[in-house]
């Protein structure tokens, strides 16, 4: 094996990500790394295709340290929807925790969701609470987050990022 890095790489945006056991899971089944981005709280491990990346508790610093170093054909895992699209159009495959793709085709509807509800909800028109995390959606990111890793190895051994 040589030193060139792993063709696709999973980034987890990791504060109150709830499911990061589902994303090791696939990792493993895939031989990927997974790297989680906090600001801090995260289990150490001693597996080597795991990695932690504790960031300062800076607003944005765990995004800007995700955005800085994926790359086209790598998944990505988060709730965050500014996120998402600052990694859609780098080309990363990024899924919601309840496996809700963020696409170039959808992104932009994402945005505006996002954008009314934070209107809504900071002129009092919406108490904003969001709807309970459920066993179904665990099932449904686990499938989800299977098949963006297959398609983004699929497109990394189509066309390989120099």
């Amino acid at each position: 094996m040589t030193g060139a890095p792993a063709p696709v790489a999973i980034w987890i945006d990791a504060d109150a990500c709830p499911v990061k056991d589902e994303a090791i899971r696939v990792a493993e089944r895939h031989g990927l790394v997974i790297t989680f981005v906090s600001n801090g709280g995260l289990r150490p491990s001693r597996d080597p295709m795991i990695r932690n990346v504790v960031v300062s508790k800076g607003a944005d610093a765990a995004d800007d340290w995700i955005v800085e170093n994926a790359r086209a054909n790598d998944v990505a895992v988060t709730a965050d929807v500014p996120l998402a699209a600052r990694l859609v159009p780098l080309g990363v495959h990024v899924l919601g925790p309840t496996g809700r793709p963020f696409t170039p085709d959808t992104i932009g509807m994402a945005v505006a969701m996002r954008n009314l509800g934070q209107h809504l909800r900071e002129t009092g028109e919406s108490k904003g609470y969001n709807a309970s995390f459920t066993p179904r959606d665990r099932s449904a990111f686990l499938g989800a987050l299977d098949q963006a890793v297959r398609r983004a190895l699929k497109s990394a051994a189509e066309r390989p990022v120099e």
